[in-house]
């Protein structure tokens, strides 16, 4: 009864130490995989996003420009070739107007023709940086990104950059896992076996198939601790995982063998069945040998948890390290967030004082005019415009600093029509010395709204100095201003100039269509944040006729249904 016991118990124990050390190790193995899985996707994405500015910094070279302008590209390939060392990408080429090299880092593929690529007709078409794919003869894939080569409103030519994603590959043939790489359509674009590439997944599986059922029905039934496979790979059950690559609707996946799994599990049960068969051996020998066989199990036990004690040393020192290498990324994208936070602070303080600073040194020069010729009192009057635009700016970085930190300001009602006033008021230099004729259309009664004034005027001067921008190139300038309260408050500012070209990019921060050291293009970014946090909405569109036109809605607090016209 004793030894039937003991049977029962050994079978017990390695049944249920089987099924829990499978899924253990199991969920360690994916545990480390999906790790990999996602180390090897995030160093793609770097290498992606990387490469993805050097188009737009280089299609705007002026020496790459100029040798297409006038032909001569002598000096062009080692342009590139030292811009291709401190990017570290595959390869670059200018390609001109047909499509034809004319410099490149590799000197072979001078002269060669790529009027039929699809990322020399795609970069022609567009006006943004294309990535592409081709695939080569011999199987592989080509990475690229393109941008055309404008001089003026002409395209005179192509910057191509090639993507070093094979180096990846290399990387990948050194470990154990099958990698592959696949598009939006599931075509595999990279693979740790070259016979994947251009295939969709279950074709490349095919290709590989496992072992024949018989075998693999007398492999199950030797093996104690066979798992449910994911998928077969060298006639081997494998572990499959997927990870998103946040570019395109690239997929990346892994199969990983489970091999490891069934010999640690096997090792430690080796160890337990072992245990059994010595305490069946101690029943029958125990009364002679008692002492001496329980040392050497004391021994062999002590052995065992050494060894696992050592094992566990290393996974904790391992975790560690990669606990500390997370935490100096980490470290890493914070300080470069601040950094471009900083950046854009600074843009914005400079670009919001210009105007009162513009308008402080034209009162100056008519101040100092005024006291030449003995009129004091003219001269006083201009002091206090220089006093208003001085708290002005002290008004303004206020505003920033609360915009920066996403804060809300106190709300009191506002009459946009006063605030309007406020702002021609401060624009009068600028539109006396253009001869800008302003025609307003202001209703009977107030039109007022909850806001903060001094915003609201910084919206409007915004608004007025790039309808004055927009009409220099106009011989009869005109700016029309429309104030109305409906359902909502609504003003509207439309100038007689060419319109607006890109109205996807009209409000992103640093989109400007001025020539450099006339702005930087935050005013409708800014603008449109401003009348955003007090619930309303700034829009644009181009007029039937001609010209743009910028509409600010917000919402009203009373309503004032009658307009009546004035023109200056």
């Amino acid at each position: 009864m004793a030894l039937v016991a003991l049977l029962v118990l050994a079978i017990v124990v390695v049944s249920v130490a089987n099924r829990l050390l499978t899924d253990r190790f199991t969920e360690t193995t994916r545990s480390r995989a999906e790790l990999r899985l996602a180390l090897y996707s995030g160093n793609m994405l770097s290498e992606l996003r990387q490469n993805a500015i050097v188009p737009q910094l280089l299609a705007r070279d002026p020496s790459l420009i100029g040798a297409l302008n006038s032909g001569d590209y002598s000096a062009s390939t080692q342009r590139l070739i030292s811009f291709v060392e401190e990017i570290g990408a595959a390869s670059l080429m200018l390609l001109d107007a047909d499509g034809r090299t004319v410099a490149a880092t590799d000197r072979n593929r001078l002269g060669s023709s790529h009027r039929g690529a699809a990322y020399f007709v795609d970069a022609i078409r567009a006006s943004a940086t294309i990535f592409t794919v081709t695939q080569a003869e011999s199987g592989g894939f080509g990475f690229y990104y393109s941008r055309r080569v404008q001089s003026g409103a002409d395209v005179v030519g192509v910057i191509t950059v090639e993507v070093d994603l094979q180096k990846f590959e290399r990387a990948w043939a050194g470990i154990s896992d099958a990698v592959m790489v696949t598009d939006s359509s599931g075509t595999i674009i990279l693979a740790t076996e070259p016979r994947w590439r251009g295939r969709a997944e279950t074709d490349a599986l095919a290709e590989q198939t496992p072992q024949n059922a018989i075998l693999r029905a007398i492999k199950a039934t030797t093996d104690w601790t066979a798992l449910p496979a994911d998928a077969y790979l060298r006639g081997e059950a494998v572990m499959r995982l997927e990870n998103r690559i946040p570019f395109q609707g690239w997929r990346m996946a892994s199969f990983t063998t489970y091999s490891s799994v069934r010999e640690r599990v096997n090792g430690v049960l080796a160890i337990v069945i072992m245990g059994f068969a010595i305490l069946l051996a101690l029943s029958f020998y125990a009364l002679s040998r008692r002492s001496a066989l329980r040392m050497m199990l004391f021994e062999r036990e002590s052995a065992e948890l050494r060894a696992l004690n050592l094992a566990l040393q290393r996974e904790i020192a391992e975790r560690k390290r990669m606990q500390e290498t997370l935490a100096v990324a980490e470290q890493t994208l914070e300080q470069s967030s601040k950094l471009a936070a900083l950046g854009e602070m600074s843009a914005a303080v400079s670009h919001e004082l210009n105007q009162p600073l513009a308008a402080m040194k034209t009162y100056l020069a008519g101040a100092r005019l005024l006291l030449r010729r003995n009129r004091l009192e003219e001269a006083l009057s201009s002091f206090g415009r220089i006093d208003d635009l001085i708290e002005r700016m002290g008004a303004i970085t206020r505003q920033l600093k609360s915009y920066a930190r996403k804060g809300g300001a106190t709300l009191t009602p506002v009459d946009l029509a006063e605030a309007l006033a406020s702002s021609l008021a401060m624009m009068e230099p600028q539109l006396r010395q253009r001869h800008v004729q302003i025609n307003r259309v202001l209703p009977d009664q107030p039109v007022r709204v909850l806001g903060d004034r001094m915003r609201i005027e910084q919206v409007l001067v915004n608004l007025l100095r790039n309808a004055l921008d927009a009409t220099k190139s106009e011989r009869n300038p005109k700016v029309e201003i429309i104030l109305t309260g409906g359902e909502v408050a609504s003003l509207c500012v439309r100038d007689n100039g060419p319109g607006i070209e890109d109205m996807d990019e009209l409000f992103a921060p640093f989109y400007t269509t001025k020539q450099p050291g006339d702005g930087v293009g935050l005013g409708l970014a800014i603008s449109s944040g401003i009348v955003g946090e007090m619930g309303g909405r700034l829009l644009a569109r181009n007029g039937a006729g001609g010209g743009a036109i910028f509409e600010v809605q917000l919402p009203l607090i009373s309503n004032a249904p009658n307009t009546q016209e004035a023109a200056e």
